[in-house]
């Protein structure tokens, strides 16, 4: 399936840009897995790249991702590994951290969270920027596409699918779980800030703001999603039930756990390859990211697990 761009180039304001690449995405499904291929470009006008915060210009990519039809929860939510979380039914990665840490140390255990304003990574009107690869990737609710889907309507709408296979849903969602009948409202986070300072020994110091990953917390009753931003209940999709994920416009925005266990198909693989090779990953490696760039370049992922969130 290939989806048209939204906008012409004399369409475009002046921070946003088409595509130099149509969008090209394909979703199959063959025993008891969902295929989704695609070329990473997004099927709506981005924010211009590389600007004075991410220097790295889109390229398509070269993505085949697998989940499973039927996923199932596990026991324990799975901790993030800094995968991607997800793509979108667009062929757009879901894609949360930064590769961006105090003073640029991973070892610190002080992650800058994306949305917090401390640092500015040049992400566009959708919440998206570009990693050094050139792979356009969303950090929170990617609203030219959501808007695209939703056609000016208030309804719940299919986003993507997470990496355990499970449905990734825009904000909106009924009020009452169960019952397709009730209103919908927008999905509030269980996440909140932790209160007064950080502890003694840790790196930053000053109180808890939110700049960090580490500032925030999950509090039961807190919000109407659980620790992984998800909860069980029905969709237009799924009208018996499923459990499913929801971007919030307030922390974590993408989910940061997993209920199920991810694809080993979203999986970051090996170095780029040199001259005569194409892509991430050695020669004959499954398709999908690199390793982490070095730090400090924007737009990048992150670096090995923050702890784990809450359960």
């Amino acid at each position: 399936m290939r989806l048209p761009l939204l906008f012409s180039m004399l369409a475009l304001p002046a921070l946003s840009q088409a595509p130099s690449s149509p969008n090209e995405v394909r979703i199959t499904e063959e025993g008891g897995l969902r295929h989704i291929r695609s070329n990473g470009i997004p099927d709506h006008a981005a924010g211009r790249f590389p600007n004075a915060h991410n220097p790295n210009s889109i390229r398509p990519q070269d993505y085949h991702y697998t989940v499973p039809l039927k996923p199932k929860p596990q026991e324990k939510p799975t901790p993030f590994r800094m995968q991607p979380f997800g793509v979108a039914v667009n062929g757009v990665v879901f894609d949360p951290f930064a590769a961006e840490w105090w003073r640029g140390d991973p070892s610190s255990g002080w992650q800058y969270e994306p949305h917090s304003g401390a640092i500015d990574l040049g992400l566009d009107e959708h919440n998206a920027h570009v990693q050094p690869n050139g792979a356009y990737h969303y950090h929170g609710i990617p609203d030219g596409l959501f808007k695209r889907l939703c056609n000016g309507d208030k309804r719940m709408t299919l986003l993507g699918w997470a990496a355990d296979g499970f449905p990734i849903y825009g904000p909106l969602a009924h009020a009452e779980a169960e019952n397709a009948q009730s209103p919908l409202k927008t999905m509030k986070s269980g996440y909140q800030i932790k209160n007064g300072p950080r502890p003694a020994d840790a790196a930053p110091g000053g109180n808890h703001d939110g700049s960090f990953v580490q500032d925030y917390e999950w509090v039961a009753g807190h919000g109407d999603l659980d620790a992984s931003n998800g909860r069980t209940g029905v969709t237009p999709e799924f009208p018996q039930g499923t459990y499913y994920y929801v971007l919030t416009d307030q922390f974590p925005y993408i989910p940061r756990q997993f209920v199920g266990k991810p694809d080993a198909s979203f999986e970051r693989r090996g170095p780029p390859r040199g001259p005569g090779g194409f892509g991430f990953g050695p020669p004959g490696a499954p398709p999908g990211f690199g390793l982490p760039p070095a730090r400090g370049r924007r737009g990048g992922p992150g670096f090995g697990p923050p702890p784990p969130p809450p359960r």
